[in-house]
């Protein structure tokens, strides 16, 4: 799937000026700039596309993305907080010390994206997919998790403390290290060659020591 497909491709026409704050922004693309520090909280982004950007230093708190297309942009120290996403898919993507805690993540979908650093504490997700992603330091704590797969991805020092979880299916996962906040699993599928990967992880969470 390319932006080509999206089916209002052809209603795009080009946004070249600054992003300002509780602004609707509806059928515009957005494409090869470097946006530094835009002020843009509670902005609406309706059936609209992202392509070769650079954010950096935004702050983009509530803004709603619906029926989106984002593609090579690069998200950096970005202030996502309380946003909205439906409907929308992001593919090779950067994501990088962005705040998202309490955002809304419904029918999203991710492609060979890096998520790095990012703060996802309180979110509520549901049918999201990480589709061949690499995600580093990713904090889903206190998350609600429905529906949400990770087919082709690798998790590394992501956390799921205190979260909620159904339907989570984790068995696609390449990797899946968690440094703590094992019991937030709970409500997720896993393999069992990922149970047996995480056995030592559960232990020591338990406090149970193993010794041959």
């Amino acid at each position: 799937m390319s932006l080509a497909d999206q089916p209002y491709a052809h209603l795009l026409r080009p946004h070249d000026g600054p992003l300002r704050a509780d602004e609707r922004y509806d059928t515009v693309r957005l494409a090869d700039r470097e946006l530094d520090a835009p002020q843009a909280a509670g902005a609406a982004f309706l059936e609209c596309a992202l392509t070769d950007l650079t954010v950096s230093q935004g702050r983009l708190r509530r803004a709603r993305f619906t029926e989106c297309w984002v593609e090579r942009t690069r998200w950096v120290a970005t202030d996502l907080a309380e946003t909205e996403w439906q409907d929308t898919t992001v593919t090779g993507s950067l994501l990088a010390g962005v705040a998202a805690y309490g955002s809304q993540l419904r029918r999203l979908t991710l492609r060979q994206c890096k998520v790095q650093a990012v703060n996802l504490r309180g979110a509520v997700l549901r049918d999201v997919v990480f589709e061949d992603c690499q995600l580093v330091d990713v904090d889903f704590s206190e998350a609600r998790l429905t529906g949400v797969s990770f087919p082709g991805s690798s998790l590394e020092e992501v956390r799921f403390g205190r979260a909620r979880q159904q339907r989570t299916d984790l068995r696609g996962a390449t990797r899946l290290q968690l440094p703590d906040g094992h019991e937030g699993l709970s409500g997720a599928l896993i393999s069992s060659a990922q149970l047996i990967e995480l056995a030592p992880q559960f232990a020591r969470a338990l406090g149970v020591e193993v010794r041959d």
